[in-house]
C-alpha cells in the first residue's frame, strides 16, 4: 500500500502546479500592468491567457493519455510547466509573456484531466476516494503557497534596495518575474518523481499489453479486475460512446463539472481582494483575508480526504451543497444590509469551507471513476473541458455582473446555480463508494 500512496502523492503534484499556476497570477496583475502599460483589455488577456491554454490542454489530454498513457502525458505536462515558468521569468516582451502563460495553461489542462485519472486507476477501491481527494488537497495547497510566495517576494522587494544584476531584476525591480518563475522548482520535482512511477495497468490492458500490466499488478499489489486483452480500437471506442448508459454518465459528469464552476468559487479566488475591499476591508485586511481563505480551503479539504470513502460521494455532495446555498445567501444578505466586514468574512469563509469538503474534491473523484477505462481519457476530457470553459466565462462575467446586479445579487445568483446539483446527483449518479472501476463500468453499460 505504501507504493500506491507514493504513486498517488506524485501524481497529485500535478494538482499542486494547477493550483499554483492559476493563483500566482493574482499577485502580478498590477505589476504587469505598470511594466507594459496595459489597458484593461490587455490586462484581461494576460489573466485569461492561462485559462485559454487550459482549454487547449484539456482538448488534447484525452488523446494523449489514451495514445501514450497517463504517465507519459503527465511528464509532458511537467515539461510545459517548466517551459512556462522559465519563459515568464526571462521574457522581454508582453507577447512572449502571454505565450508562456498559454504554454503553462496547456500543462494545467493536461494535469487537471490526468492526475486524478492516474490516481483513480492505481488505487484500491476502498481507498480510491481518499487517494483521489489528495489531488484537490494539492490544488488548495498550491493556491495557498502561491499567495504566500507572492507575499514573501513582495516583502523581499520592499526591504531590499534596488541594485544591479539578474537576482535584483527578478526579485526586486521586476519581482513579478520571480513570482511566476519560481514555479520551475515544483515543476522540475514533478518531472523527476514521475520517472519513478509505473504506467497504470488498466491503460496497458486497454492497449492489449497484458504481460506488462500483470508485472505491475503483481509487483505493487495493485487492486484491479482486468481479465484479458481487449485492445482499444476506434470501433470499440465508438461502441462505448454509442451506449446510452455511458452517454448518461458523460452528461451527468459534465453538468456537475459545470455546476462546480457556477457556484461562485472562482469569484472568490480571482476577485477576492476586490470583493473584500468593496465590503469595507482596507488593502492590508483584504490581503490577510485572501490568505485566510487559502488556509480554510486547505484545512477543510482534509474532511473530504478522510471521510469520502466512509460516507460516500453523494452524501458529502449533498451536505456541502447545502452549506454552499446557505452561506451564499447569507453573504448576499450581509452585503445588502451593509453589515460589518467581519460578518461578511465569516460567511465567505463558510462558503469556502463548504466547497473545500464537497464540490472541490468530489467532482475530481467522480470524474476519474465514472467512465469506462477504454474511453476514460476522452470522456473525462469532455467534462473537464466544460469545466474550464465555464471557469473562463464566469471569470470574464463576474466584474460585469457585480456592477449590474450588485454584490448581493451575484451571490444570490451563485446560490441558485447550486440547487440543480440535488437533482442531478439524486437521479443520475450511482453510489460509487466501495465499487471497483469495472463494477461502475458495468452499471453504466447495462443501465
Amino acid at each position: 500500500m505504501k507504493h500506491i500512496i507514493f504513486f498517488a502523492v506524485v501524481a497529485s503534484i500535478g494538482g499542486f502546479l494547477f493550483g499554483f499556476d492559476t493563483a500566482v497570477v493574482s499577485g502580478t496583475t498590477d505589476l504587469i500592468k505598470n511594466q507594459y502599460g496595459l489597458d484593461d483589455v490587455l490586462l484581461g488577456w494576460y489573466v485569461s491567457s492561462g485559462l485559454a491554454g487550459c482549454v487547449l490542454g484539456v482538448i488534447i489530454a484525452g488523446f494523449l493519455s489514451d495514445g501514450f498513457g497517463r504517465k507519459k502525458a503527465l511528464m509532458g505536462s511537467a515539461i510545459l510547466f517548466c517551459l512556462s515558468a522559465i519563459g515568464c521569468a526571462i521574457t522581454g516582451t508582453f507577447t512572449l509573456l502571454v505565450i508562456s502563460r498559454l504554454v503553462g495553461g496547456v500543462g494545467v489542462g493536461i494535469a487537471s484531466v490526468l492526475s486524478p485519472m492516474y490516481i483513480s486507476e492505481i488505487s484500491p477501491q476502498n481507498k480510491r476516494g481518499m487517494l483521489t481527494s489528495l489531488y484537490q488537497l494539492a490544488i488548495t495547497a498550491g493556491i495557498l503557497i502561491a499567495f504566500l510566495s507572492n507575499a514573501y517576494i513582495q516583502n523581499f522587494a520592499l526591504n531590499n534596495s534596488s541594485g544591479v544584476g539578474l537576482v535584483d531584476q527578478v526579485f526586486v525591480t521586476e519581482q513579478w518575474r520571480g513570482m511566476l518563475g519560481i514555479e520551475t522548482i515544483p515543476a522540475l520535482l514533478f518531472f523527476i518523481l514521475l520517472t519513478f512511477i509505473p504506467a497504470t495497468p488498466r491503460w496497458l490492458e486497454s492497449r492489449g499489453r497484458m504481460d506488462e500490466a500483470n508485472v505491475i499488478i503483481n509487483k505493487y499489489n495493485i487492486d484491479t479486475s482486468i481479465d484479458g486483452p481487449q485492445g482499444n480500437s476506434e470501433k470499440q471506442v465508438k461502441k462505448y460512446f454509442s451506449n446510452k448508459g455511458v452517454r448518461m454518465a458523460i452528461i451527468a459528469g459534465t453538468v456537475l463539472a459545470v455546476l462546480t464552476q457556477t457556484s461562485g468559487i472562482n469569484a472568490i479566488m480571482y476577485y477576492g481582494n476586490s470583493i473584500l475591499s468593496s465590503g469595507g476591508a482596507d488593502t492590508n485586511m483584504a490581503f490577510k483575508g485572501q490568505v485566510l481563505i487559502g488556509v480554510i480551503n486547505v484545512l477543510f479539504t482534509f474532511i473530504a480526504v478522510f471521510t469520502i470513502d466512509r460516507v460516500g460521494r453523494k452524501k458529502l455532495l449533498y451536505t456541502g451543497v447545502t452549506v454552499l446555498v446557505i452561506s451564499l445567501f447569507m453573504v448576499g444578505l450581509m452585503f445588502r444590509l451593509n453589515a460589518a466586514m467581519e460578518l461578511k468574512m465569516l460567511f465567505i469563509l463558510m462558503f469556502v469551507a463548504g466547497f473545500a469538503f464537497s464540490y472541490g474534491p468530489v467532482i475530481w473523484v467522480l470524474l476519474s471513476e465514472l467512465f469506462p477505462t477504454k474511453i476514460r481519457g476522452r470522456a473525462m476530457s469532455i467534462a473537464v473541458l466544460a469545466l474550464w470553459v465555464t471557469n473562463t466565462v464566469v471569470a470574464q462575467l463576474v466584474p460585469w455582473l457585480r456592477s449590474e446586479i450588485s454584490e448581493s445579487g451575484i451571490f444570490w445568483l451563485f446560490a441558485a446555480f447550486c440547487l440543480p446539483t440535488y437533482y442531478i446527483a439524486g437521479k443520475y449518479l450511482p453510489q460509487t463508494k466501495g465499487k471497483s472501476l469495472e463494477e461502475i463500468e458495468e452499471y453504466w453499460m447495462t443501465r
